[in-house]
């Protein structure tokens, strides 16, 4: 979950780095570094604990170097702080990177204080820099002593080298956790993410696990750790526009992502819609024989997983089953005949659901089909067919935009297993038509902010919060619940309106906000049912209704009116407000919105 960069060109790559780790704080920001050669060939490391701005501050005067690496860091292996930051050194000649968990670090460790060696951090990183040296030491050909140390590793890594005797070169690895190359003229780099590489070249390389990439300033060259035959990758065309990390004339990045969302709906409706044909990469025999489908996801998107449920038992009439990942991949699902098994992850890189992915290697799935938001992410290489969600650069930690955009994407699949299973004419037409308004609803709720700013003032008082819904707005209450806790740290919870006489009607009282989700369906008069339940206990009520619905004001009874009449596409609208609801929230309570404490953006390590 940490943010590498790395650069060998003939001009001074301090600026190129440090510009590179400010587009990559949303990865980790507990602390940063750079090691770099100064101009009289000394390897120079500073790091420190806390955000990009404070390396900046801390740097020594007109340091400047050609060739470097960089690093902003999400603590993993103790807690953060300068001896824990990267890059970690080994003998003064070696400097490391690393993105990922070394599982039997603590072994090696042993093994290398009996060779001498001296460790100054809690880290597994450090490790990696001293089995290089211990290996440099045995080889001469730095590329055979890199692959020998990085054969004794067990986990997950990309990891950004540099040997303070071969300054001509950088190096790089990966093995789970994403690296790419950027290609420039007379430039080369490395970052974990091509969004820190865009502002100095647009041409990407991904590398593949398994991969060791040696970066000349003119050149690099591929082979694998396992062996050293030279492979081919192919240069690509990243499609991020170099603006794509600047806030604009928005005060955050949430807040500007939030409002991005009627422009990436309409986007990601254009990638997968042809006339009145939906998804059409798919393939529709493929589509016709799948009779149940399996869904996997962490976090929000497994709560898009869940709206996806009930879309496509109700369009496509077969049975779905909705996993969290990382509980997936430690038991043995039964995987009934003809499965489609649905991997969803915002960056494509999540570790828990490609651990799951390669989990189902030996299960009978007729095909797996992901949904991602990034290009070249492991994710699209792993599954048998992709759809991608148009969402751009996401960079607020709470993702927001991302969200709804697989909203729109799983709705689009539910319409196509459908049509393959012979819904009607009809069915297909109205739900095209709700699709095709989402983009400009969505706008119009998005101008209701004002009235959200009210509720935000009332609950940022409060030290918990309950939310509830029914149907397949019950996971938008999931999600409304999650964005509170991720952004202004209150507890909150969620539960399908029907739970509440089961347990957590305990919890009600004048004290606590309840927030709630309601469109005028055909569950609404039970979901009232369960308001009078709050209302008879004292609970203040805030409801987030469509217009269809009948409701008024009260003491005890907050009416947030939804601009947009009840459809299909309900749960897409219903939770804009929330994400609202808890940027309001978290400004009040004077949170860092854009990077909340303990948490990341892409969560690469298990």
């Amino acid at each position: 979950m940490c943010g590498i960069v790395a650069a060998n060109a003939e001009r001074n790559i301090l600026p190129i780095l440090i510009d590179g780790l400010r587009r990559l704080e949303y990865r980790g920001y507990d602390s940063a570094g750079i090691a770099c050669l100064d101009d009289e060939g000394e390897l120079i490391r500073h790091a420190e604990v806390g955000k990009v701005a404070t390396l900046v501050d801390g740097l020594p005067d007109g340091l400047a170097g050609h060739v470097g690496i960089a690093h902003t860091r999400w603590a993993t292996h103790g807690a953060p702080s300068r001896r824990n930051a990267h890059p970690h050194l080994s003998a003064g000649r070696v400097a490391v990177v690393h993105n990922g968990i070394i599982e039997n670090h603590l072994a090696l460790k042993a093994q290398l204080i009996d060779q001498g060696y001296r460790f100054e951090s809690e880290t597994d990183t450090e490790v990696i820099a001293h089995l290089i040296d211990s290996q440099l030491r045995r080889f001469e050909d730095p590329c055979d002593a890199i692959r020998a140390a990085i054969a004794r590793l067990e986990g997950a890594y990309a990891l950004a080298i540099f040997l303070k005797d071969v300054p001509e070169r950088i190096f790089g690895a990966r093995l789970g956790s994403p690296l790419v190359v950027g290609v420039g003229v007379g430039e080369h780099f490395l970052a974990s993410d091509a969004a820190a590489l865009v502002p100095v070249t647009q041409q990407m390389i991904f590398l593949e696990d398994g991969d060791l990439v040696e970066v000349w300033r003119d050149r690099c060259r591929v082979t694998r750790l396992d062996g050293g035959t030279e492979v081919a990758r192919p240069i690509r065309i990243s499609s991020l526009p170099a603006d794509s990390a600047d806030r604009g004339s928005y005060r955050h990045f949430m807040e500007k992502e939030i409002h991005e969302q009627p422009e990436a709906i309409a986007s990601t409706l254009e990638a997968h819609l042809d006339g009145t044909r939906v998804c059409p990469s798919l393939d529709r025999a493929m589509l016709a024989r799948v009779e149940a489908v399996h869904i996997i996801a962490c976090g929000t998107s497994y709560h898009a997983g869940l709206v996806a449920r009930y879309w496509i038992e109700k369009l496509a009439r077969l049975p779905v089953s909705v996993e969290i990942a990382s509980e997936y991949r430690n038991r043995r699902p039964a995987v009934p005949n003809n499965t489609l098994l649905v991997a969803i992850s915002q960056s494509g890189e999540t570790a828990d659901t490609l651990a799951a992915i390669e989990h189902t290697r030996n299960a009978s799935y007729l095909a797996t089909l992901g949904i991602c938001n990034v290009p070249e992410s492991a994710i699209t290489r792993a599954c048998d067919h992709v759809l991608m969600t148009r969402a751009g650069l996401e960079i607020g930690v709470a993702s927001t935009k991302a969200f709804t955009t697989q909203l729109t994407v799983l709705l689009l699949l539910a319409a196509a297993l459908a049509e393959a299973h012979g819904a009607s004419a009809e069915q297909h037409r109205k739900v095209l038509e709700a699709l095709g308004q989402a983009a400009q609803q969505a706008r119009e709720v998005l101008a209701m902010d004002e009235h959200v700013q009210a509720v935000a003032e009332e609950i940022a008082t409060k030290p918990h919060a309950l939310f509830l819904g029914r149907g397949e707005e019950y996971p938008i209450a999931m999600e409304g619940a999650l964005k509170l806790k991720e952004i202004s740290y209150i507890h909150a919870e969620a539960y399908a309106a029907g739970e509440l006489k089961h347990g957590p009607l305990a919890l009600v009282d004048e004290s606590l906000p309840v927030v709630v989700t309601a469109s005028s369906n055909d569950i609404l008069t039970k979901l009232i049912s369960n308001l009078h339940e709050v209302r008879a206990r004292g609970g203040q009520l805030y409801v987030f209704a469509d217009q269809g619905v009948t409701m008024e004001d009260d003491a005890d009874l907050r009416l947030i009116r939804v601009p947009a009449p009840h459809s299909i596409i309900s749960p897409i609208l219903q939770v804009l407000p929330l994400q609202f609801l808890a940027y309001h929230v978290g400004i009040l309570k004077g949170t860092d919105v854009d990077q909340p404490r303990n948490l990341a953006k892409s969560v690469t390590v298990e």
